[in-house]
């Protein structure tokens, strides 16, 4: 079978949240010799990024969302020691925090970039959700972070990422961190507004961003 079709077959199984097809087809796939990260970005990520758009359409619901973000856990689970084997001599790309912003409870889009950012060479600490402004600003000094990732799914807390982007102003601390926002209502006009070096509009955009922020484009 040729990569494109096993990376298929990958895709395939994560959009109809089959666990079994997904890591016979994994398998397979790392079997035939193809990279860790082709097999998570042609397949396993490929696959959710499908589900994402339809369920923003209403073509798919929130249950048939969360199988498909199992069963492409299911896959990484697989490919991560072989990332690993793989980057065993390679520092860290840049470290990066991420969170949900205060107010706000949706994670799914964050899970994706954290996990997509962290198969990717980044370490990555998820602060989780409903995060306040001063939470980022510790965790990130502590951590050394270069980046913060803000995310944020409802209109009403979009306003959160630019309070901590005025708090991290205020704590003289803005110039040492780049800040990176996402999350559906969020848009590059919004991100140029409060001042935000980057905007992801998906996951695989989100960590191309990055490596563009820190100077790790992948070549």
């Amino acid at each position: 079978m040729a990569s494109a079709e096993v990376l298929s077959e990958i895709s395939s199984a994560v959009q109809s949240g089959d666990d079994d097809a997904c890591i016979a087809a994994t398998k397979k796939a790392l079997a035939q010799g193809i990279p860790p990260l082709d097999v998570i970005n042609g397949g396993l990520t490929a696959g959710i990024r499908i589900v994402g758009e339809k369920f923003g359409k209403g073509e798919m619901f929130l249950p048939e969302l969360m199988m498909a973000m199992k069963t492409m856990k299911e896959g990484i689970k697989l490919v991560d020691p072989e990332l690993k084997k793989a980057k065993q001599q390679q520092a860290t790309l840049g470290r990066i925090i991420i969170g949900t912003v205060k107010g706000d409870i949706h994670d799914i889009g964050k899970n994706i970039v954290a996990s997509l950012l962290e198969l990717s060479g980044f370490t990555v600490v998820d602060l989780g959700i409903n995060i306040p402004a001063e939470v980022f600003l510790k965790r990130a000094a502590e951590e050394n972070a270069q980046v913060i990732g803000l995310s944020a799914m409802l209109t009403t807390t979009m306003q959160e990422q630019q309070t901590v982007i005025q708090a991290l102003k205020a704590a003289g601390s803005r110039g040492g961190v780049k800040v990176v926002v996402g999350g559906a209502p969020v848009s590059e006009n919004w991100a140029r507004e409060i001042g935000a070096d980057g905007y992801g509009a998906n996951a695989e955009l989100a960590v191309d961003m990055v490596r563009g922020l820190l100077g790790t484009a992948a070549g």
